[in-house]
Order: C-alpha cells, then sequence, then structure tokens
C-alpha cells in the first residue's frame, strides 16, 4: 500500500517532519500560513502547496501531519477526520482536556488513527530500556527522575512545561504502566513575561513510586538524561552521548532484606543500541499505522494521560 501524507506547518519542527516524509516517499503536499515558506519547501521537496480545504478534499492524500501551534490542534485534527484523513498530530495534543476527548471521539467515530508525537517512544534507545524494563531487569521501579534542559528558543504561546516536559511525561507513563494519583510543580519566570522558563514536577504513584522531571530553556548545558532507579539495577538513558553510550546499565541497588540496608555494587556497562533517527523512525511509524502493518503506541488515549498531567501541574505564579 503506498500512503500518501500532507504537512500542515513547515516552520521550526515542522520542516523536519517534510523532510523525513519527503526521505520515506510518502509526501504527497505541504501546507502552510507562510506562503513564503510553504513555496521553499514545495521547491525542495517537489510537491505541490495546498490550502486546507484542497488538502482535505484530496481523497488521494491519506493522512495528515499537524505541526501548528497547539491551539488549533483539536480543529485542525476534528476537520481532518471529517474528511477520512488519519492524524498524526505533534505534541501536546490539545490544549485541555474537553479538546482531547473531541478529538479521540472524532477519531473514533470516523474510524481513523490518531498519533501523537510523543518521539522519544520510537527512540531505540528508550525502547531498549523499555525492554528492559518489562523483562525485569531492573527489578520493581522505585524512582525515575527526568532532566530535559537546555539554552534554547523561548516560547511566547507556552511554557517550558508545555513545551519540553510532554517527552519525559510520556516515557515514565509508558515504563510505569500507570497514571500518577499526585502531580506537585514549581516553577521559575526568570524572563518575566508569564511563563515559566524553568520547572520541576513530582509525579507521585502508588506503592510509593515517584518520578521527578527538571525542565528548563535558561541553562547553559544541554542536558536530556533519563534515570530509571530499580530494586535490583539502575539505567540511564542519556541522549547526549554517541550511540554506544546512550543507555548505561549500573547493577547496584540497596539491599534492604538484612537488619541494615546495604548498597550492592556492581561494574556498569553499556547497551548496545543500533544507530538510527528517532523521527524517521516515528514517520515511518505512521506510515506503517496507516497501512496496517503495526498496532497504535502513543494514540489519542495516551496523549490525553500525558496532557491531564500537564494541566495537573499548572499553578499559578505567586504574587510578588
Amino acid at each position: 500500500m503506498s500512503v500518501r501524507i500532507g504537512v500542515i506547518g513547515c516552520g521550526h519542527w515542522g520542516k523536519n517532519l517534510v523532510r523525513n516524509f519527503s526521505e520515506l516517499n510518502a509526501l504527497a503536499c505541504v501546507c502552510d500560513g507562510n506562503q513564503d515558506l510553504a513555496s521553499q519547501m514545495s521547491d525542495t521537496y517537489l510537491v505541490p502547496v495546498m490550502d486546507l480545504d484542497t488538502l482535505y478534499a484530496d481523497d488521494s492524500i491519506d493522512g495528515v501531519v499537524i505541526a501548528a501551534p497547539a491551539e488549533l490542534h483539536a480543529d485542525l485534527a476534528i476537520k481532518a477526520f471529517h474528511a477520512n484523513k488519519h492524524v498524526f498530530v505533534e505534541k501536546p495534543l490539545a490544549m485541555n482536556a474537553a479538546e482531547s476527548h473531541a478529538m479521540i471521539a472524532a477519531a473514533k467515530q470516523a474510524d481513523r488513527h490518531l498519533m501523537v508525537g510523543h518521539l522519544l517512544q520510537y527512540h531505540p534507545a528508550f525502547l531498549r530500556l523499555k525492554k528492559l524494563v518489562e523483562d525485569g531487569e531492573l527489578g520493581d521501579i522505585r524512582h525515575i527522575a527526568s532532566n530535559r534542559m537546555s539554552f534554547g528558543k523561548l516560547r511566547a504561546e507556552e511554557d517550558v512545561v508545555w513545551s519540553f516536559a510532554p517527552h519525559d511525561i510520556s516515557m515514565i507513563l509508558a515504563l510505569l504502566g500507570k497514571d500518577p494519583f499526585g502531580v506537585r510543580s514549581e516553577k521559575m519566570d526568570f524572563t518575566g513575561n508569564g511563563l515559566a522558563d524553568k520547572a520541576s514536577l513530582t509525579l507521585e504513584f502508588e506503592n510509593f513510586v515517584t518520578a521527578q522531571i527538571t525542565v528548563s530553556w535558561l541553562n547553559p548545558e544541554k542536558e536530556q538524561k533519563l534515570s530509571v532507579i530499580g530494586t535490583r539495577a539502575m539505567a540511564v538513558f542519556d541522549d547526549t552521548k554517541p550511540w554506544h553510550e546512550k543507555l548505561c546499565v549500573f547493577p547496584q541497588y540497596a539491599d534492604t532484606q538484612k537488619s541494615n540496608t546495604d548498597l550492592a555494587k556492581a561494574e556498569a556497562y553499556f547497551v548496545p543500541i543500533k544507530e538510527a533517527e528517532p523521527l524517521k523512525l516515528e514517520c515511518q511509524y505512521f506510515i506503517d499505522l496507516i497501512a496496517g502493518i503495526v498496532s497504535a503506541r502513543t494514540d489519542g488515549q495516551e496523549g490525553a494521560r500525558v496532557l491531564n498531567v500537564l494541566t495537573s501541574s499548572e499553578a499559578p505564579f505567586p504574587s510578588s
């Protein structure tokens, strides 16, 4: 089955999606409110520029990828489902629970897939880490810590939690297989524009399992690290490292079976990971999902669970 994809939004992240779907021979058209940008993508990848109405009316296009601002996700996706298109929407899924429920309902009614762009769930190192957890190699998970920080692009539409943390939340929920019963947050607004530039989220799960997420776009160094603490071993997924060092297992743990707690230690080792571009794998997954080759991984329900944690973390800044 030859799958044809239209990409809506060719900006900061959308241009990467355009490139990947083109390289996968699935790009049918591009669409963007900035006509100069759309024309540039059209000239580069030799596909037509379409407006939304034309794209949705084209029965030869199987799916759309939405890389537009988050406040447009729900409207664009629901219209796509009404046009019988499959939808891949970048994170966050929507701006609130009502929008996410409407998107999920529209997908179900149209019998079309809704896939959310939680990129790291397609990363080979994370998938290998998830397999270690599922196979019990780390024992029972007690704590997960995730840091996603850089000196990067400031956003005016969303704070650093909504921009960075969906990736970390998605990974944590996938590893634990359950949702937190409590979410606490601490946010800092250094630039004074009313949006958090740095934040820390604490997620509380049953059986005293916890997770902590730290995000910042005003950090002097780039850090993308997920640490998983188990009762048998620990593992660190560090995406800033070379491929042969991205996933490290530490066979050490706290032995609480004795009268005095001992720290059992052993030599750490790197887990071999096959190098691949995560975004290309994610794009290929959407193509395979439409073709019926794979089952949904980051679907609307998964996106709604992540959204629920995001909205639970919302708290106004204290007045000065």
